[in-house]
Order: structure tokens, then sequence, then C-alpha cells
């Protein structure tokens, strides 16, 4: 499974000084945004193969990851 890494604190002060064109800003905040949903998701699949085994080794129920299977990939 590939994991996103975060983009440095940094890189956003960057993009806030007044130099930088607001497209620019407003394309990286989108693409953050979108980063975090593809996370969701994945996230939400890789929970829906668990085995029963799996899920209570880490404290979840089959009905905890119904619910969260249920959730939309906007939602955290």
């Amino acid at each position: 499974m590939t994991l996103a890494r975060p983009i440095p604190t940094d890189a956003f002060s960057t993009l806030s000084q007044h130099g930088t064109p607001i497209a620019a800003r407003v394309a990286v905040r989108f693409a953050v945004v979108v980063t975090k949903w593809a996370a969701r998701r994945r996230t939400r699949l890789a929970l829906s193969q668990l085995e029963p085994w799996q899920l209570s080794d880490v404290g979840l129920t089959p009905d905890d990851v119904q619910g969260e299977l249920r959730r939309v990939f906007w939602r955290v």
C-alpha cells in the first residue's frame, strides 16, 4: 500500500506569500483535499478487506467497519 507523505509546512508558508498567484494557492489547496479524499478511500478499502480476527485485533467490530464503509469519501 502506498502512503501519501504530508506536505512540509514550509511549503504552505511559501505559497501564502504575496508573490504566489492566487490560482496556484487554490490549486495546491485543491490537490491537498483530493489527496486526503484518496487516502480515506484507500484506508476504507483496506479496512473492508480485513478478516474478523484482524478487526478484533485492532478493537473493531464488523458493525464498526460497516458504519465506516457507508460514509462517503469526503466525510471524516
